[in-house]
């Protein structure tokens, strides 16, 4: 892990910026942290951090104020990562589908989730591995947003992650249905009932899916951008009832 940038915000929140090989990332420290502090890993769409980095550190910024760390990775073919040009098509094939007002075939949601879960993954690993080589951070470590495919997969196959809070608004592949059903980690699931390019009984059945023995699900009346203020600061409180 290399930085290459920080700065210091007005409420002692501590940014710096960093590459892990051709990864880009970024990571959040509380300024008044007496100890290493728990670490939540931000998950986000691929479209690429410059563009969600306003929501990025607005969850980070208030994430630390209840004294957790918060970082983010570039995920495989957004940003400034070299294009994948398989995953961009089944991009335009949902597009022109959706457009057309049909039903989104299980051919499209493979090619456009599958390699990116197979890929991201490891890749979260590995900026795990160095964030938690910094002394400034500590566990336990929880998973929060982004793809929810890529959060069911690290909650499977990662240890270190002790917790989730997953954001039900992406499409999702037939056999993550399967791995949902390893996932035994305490989760929070949070859902957009007017979510105009999310499958709701999808969701729904994601959900019950999930083999975890504490799992909640928060549903709202809105669209995908609509997450009332309540429906995070409940997250907040889940984070802390598990990361202490």
């Amino acid at each position: 892990m290399h930085f290459t940038s920080e700065q210091r915000f007005d409420d002692g929140v501590l940014e710096r910026e960093f590459t892990l090989g051709e990864i880009p990332g970024i990571l959040w420290t509380p300024g008044s942290a007496s100890a290493p502090a728990p670490l939540i890993l931000l998950g986000h769409p691929p479209l690429g951090l410059r563009r969600m980095y306003p929501r990025l550190v607005a969850r980070a910024r208030h994430a630390a104020a209840d004294g957790f760390a918060t970082a983010t990775i570039e995920l495989p073919g957004s940003g400034d990562r070299p294009r994948w040009p398989a995953v961009e098509q089944a991009r335009a094939d949902l597009r022109r589908a959706m457009e057309a007002g049909e039903p989104v075939g299980d051919e499209i949601v493979d090619a456009l989730v599958l390699p990116l879960v197979d890929k991201a993954v490891p890749e979260w690993q590995a900026a795990l591995d160095a964030l938690l080589a910094l002394p400034d951070i500590g566990g336990p470590v929880a998973y929060s947003g982004g793809v929810i495919s890529i959060g069911v997969r690290l909650a499977v196959v990662e240890p270190r992650i002790s917790a989730a809070v997953l954001f039900a608004g992406s499409f999702v592949p037939r056999s993550m249905f399967e791995e949902a059903r390893q996932v035994t980690i305490p989760l929070h699931v949070l859902l957009q009932w007017d979510d105009e390019g999310n499958d709701r009984q999808a969701a729904l059945d994601l959900f019950d899916a999930f083999g975890s023995k504490e799992k909640s699900l928060h549903a709202n009346m809105g669209g995908h951008t609509g997450v009332p203020q309540f429906a995070g600061d409940a997250a907040a409180q889940f984070f802390t009832r598990h990361l202490r």
